[in-house]
């Protein structure tokens, strides 16, 4: 913006508004929804609502969340993708309710992102994507409760190994970054996908018929196995590339399976 240009004035937003944007979730939760509404500045009368437990700012003109916003220590939802934020307060680490929070299509930069994130230490569900991230913040190889995460359309050469450590983690999305080699997303993402269907037992911890069942599903795994490697098989769609994106096409399916699980 030019020096002495007048930003965009935005939409005013009044506690008796913002009272009146308060919704009741399937689940029974108080959720403040304050999305598309042309906010261009954190409205200050919604510390007031403290207690609620969502918390949607999204498709707005923000450019700056206040350390205040640690005074929503209930909140487990947060959403404040599609603005045009460029760091994240330090006062986040406090929120440590959060369960999902969504800060994707904004401004953020690597040194946008505080040490701080690490306190998060009961969050499962982070959206970084479609932001200017040139490298993965450390601090998310310690959130030990993440299922889902979102790096998807930013600057990222590299993933580091904690991120593949992170034992809950089922769903990882770093699609559209400049990695060196075209196929190491897809390498990494499969390390996870396995992670998934991993179960190890002892036989000795197994009855008789489940260990009979367990070695029956063995040996036709194997024979498929051996099938597949004696018999060629022409490709079919070469270039068809498996989904692995964060997005859906409800989030109101998301919210709801991301908070109640």
């Amino acid at each position: 913006m030019a020096k002495g240009e007048k930003g965009p004035k935005g939409k005013k937003i009044t506690l008796k508004v913002a009272k009146n944007c308060i919704k009741i979730t399937l689940d029974g939760k108080k959720r403040l929804d304050l999305s598309k509404m042309g906010i261009t500045t954190f409205p200050k009368c919604i510390l007031r609502l403290n207690d609620v437990d969502e918390l949607d700012l999204s498709r707005n003109l923000i450019r700056k969340i206040p350390d205040s916003i640690s005074k929503f220590q209930n909140l487990r939802w947060l959403d404040l993708h599609s603005n045009y934020i460029d760091k994240l307060p330090e006062s986040i680490g406090q929120m440590t309710s959060l369960l999902y929070l969504n800060v994707s299509n904004n401004r953020l930069t690597s040194n946008g992102l505080p040490m701080e994130l690490k306190q998060l230490k009961n969050i499962r569900t982070v959206n970084l994507g479609l932001n200017h991230l040139d490298s993965v913040p450390t601090t998310l190889g310690a959130l030990k409760e993440l299922h889902e995460v979102g790096l998807h359309d930013n600057l990222l050469n590299n993933i580091p190994v904690s991120i593949s450590k992170l034992p809950k983690l089922k769903k990882l999305n770093i699609k559209r970054n400049p990695f060196p080699k075209p196929d190491e997303s897809e390498t990494f993402i499969d390390s996870i996908r396995r992670l998934e269907n991993l179960y190890v037992v002892e036989e000795k911890d197994l009855c008789a018929a489940c260990l009979r069942k367990c070695q029956n599903a063995r040996d036709k795994l194997n024979r498929i196995k051996n099938m597949a490697m004696t018999t060629p098989r022409k490709t079919i769609f070469p270039n068809l590339i498996s989904p692995n994106s964060m997005a859906k096409d409800s989030w109101e399916d998301w919210r709801i399976r991301s908070t109640s699980s």
